[in-house]
């Protein structure tokens, strides 16, 4: 009998996360048969499954999910309609829930996210893994034991970051598994008893992170540091407006890095979300005195502070098929380029990244390189979540309080190959390796197929 899998997630981010689980399990020798319900927003991830029905109501909500940043988002969201929505998604998953026990199909629900999908999966009645994305024990201490926190230390109180009632729902007969996103986060959560299985952070998967070598000692290697040309991803974010009021921080930060930078060949790498609009950030650019050129296809800068190139340093208009440019912009000897759909080019060329973002933030630091942050105006990348980031990422991420302060980073950082190597091995840790969906997709298969077969 073929097992059916519910998978329940909140948010876009987790909505990525689930697809890249579902579509390993469609690979899967003993593949289940899908069904989909994303609790926050429209689920739009999930139309890259050809069989993969949503079982209830699914609605946008004001916030964009970014509620526990912010008291007034959960207001404008309750007039929205967030109560009624929420009783009609928890009676939709015991419907289903209910109609696979009377059809005497085998059934398990998939949570992706935090608390939420985690309490509807075990009021289904059914078996359920959890997979934990929004949770990591770095956001209270690392491998030297707690950290000092700018925002209160509350969570700490029941030692873990993990809270009581939600170690209970992990904790239950039903719960299968649990994936955490990290190493550290596992080996806590199974001094509580918690079937915590370290695989790996989705969120990685389809990037490569490429190894670091020992480029930085050799009778040539300043000459060949000063030459080369730095490039630098930025990530403003994916919600509009707040992209937009992000991005001109970050082109304020550019500004800055030029006044001190100038005589360093520079390339600004833009990775724009998809339903940002690239037009509406030329204003910005052009008043601070950026010029377009004419169309450029193709761009690579090949090296990067840990992988220099292996004879001299490339020129910044070198061709490659890797990175499509649908706009260029000029002002003394820097270049940017901002593009759609590229951040997986653009992570990949960078050095470093000027990040106001949350997932893409993570996925640059799990590279192994280094990314200078912001914080914003929110509602999502405030003071509050870039202090909560820069705790979950340790010393990839620096955080700065003014766009002013990034230049002086940027060169610290030059100075300093040895921090350089400890923010790789750094960001390697806490990420993982990809390949992580098929890891927890095999796994749990072997949980559920053990517990219905």
């Amino acid at each position: 009998m073929r097992l059916k899998i519910l998978c329940l997630s909140n948010g876009h981010g987790e909505d990525i996360i689930a697809l890249r689980i579902l579509q390993a399990l469609q690979k899967h020798p003993h593949s289940p048969e899908i069904a989909v319900f994303p609790l926050v927003g429209e689920g739009q991830a999930f139309s890259q499954l050809a069989t993969a029905p949503t079982i209830g109501p699914v609605q946008r909500m004001p916030s964009g999910g970014f509620i526990y940043m912010d008291g007034r988002e959960f207001l404008r969201d309750i007039k929205g309609g967030l109560i009624q929505l929420t009783l009609a998604q928890f009676k939709a998953i015991r419907s289903w829930a209910r109609a696979q026990k009377e059809s005497g199909e085998d059934c398990a629900i998939l949570a992706v996210g935090d608390i939420v999908p985690l309490l509807f999966a075990w009021l289904s009645g059914l078996p359920y893994v959890f997979v934990g994305t929004a949770k990591s024990e770095y956001h209270l201490r690392d491998e030297n034991g707690l950290l000092r926190r700018k925002f209160g230390t509350w969570e700490s109180w029941s030692g873990s970051v993990y809270l009581p009632w939600e170690r209970w729902l992990m904790s239950r007969p039903r719960c299968r598994a649990v994936f955490p996103r990290d190493a550290l986060t596992a080996e806590f959560l199974e001094k509580f008893g918690i079937p915590a299985c370290n695989l790996g952070n989705p969120m990685m998967d389809g990037l490569s992170p490429t190894p670091s070598a020992p480029v930085f000692y050799g009778p040539d290697a300043e000459l060949r540091e000063q030459e080369r040309p730095i490039a630098i991803a930025l990530l403003p974010g994916s919600r509009a407006p707040e992209a937009y009021a992000n991005w001109q921080v970050i082109v304020g930060a550019v500004g800055g890095i030029l006044s001190v930078m100038g005589d360093r060949k520079l390339l600004f790498l833009g990775a724009i979300y998809s339903e940002l609009n690239l037009e509406a950030l030329r204003p910005v650019l052009e008043s601070s005195s950026w010029r377009q050129v004419g169309e450029i296809r193709e761009q690579r800068r090949e090296g990067s502070i840990l992988r220099p190139p292996v004879s001299s340093p490339a020129e910044i208009g070198q061709k490659s098929p890797n990175l499509l440019l649908p706009l260029t912009f000029v002002r003394g000897k820097a270049m940017m380029i901002l593009s759609h759909n590229s951040f997986k080019d653009c992570a990949s060329e960078a050095d470093l990244a000027i990040a106001m973002a949350g997932t893409a933030t993570e996925q640059f630091v799990g590279l192994g390189k280094p990314a200078i942050a912001i914080p914003g105006k929110g509602p999502q990348f405030t003071e509050a979540f870039a202090e909560t980031q820069s705790r979950l990422l340790g010393p990839s991420l620096i955080l700065v309080k003014n766009p002013a302060e990034v230049a002086g980073a940027i060169q610290s950082l030059l100075r300093e190959p040895d921090r350089l190597q400890l923010i790789a091995e750094n960001g390697f840790r806490r990420m993982g390796k990809p390949g992580a969906a098929a890891r927890i997709a095999d796994c749990l298969m072997q949980r559920l197929i053990k517990v219905n077969f």
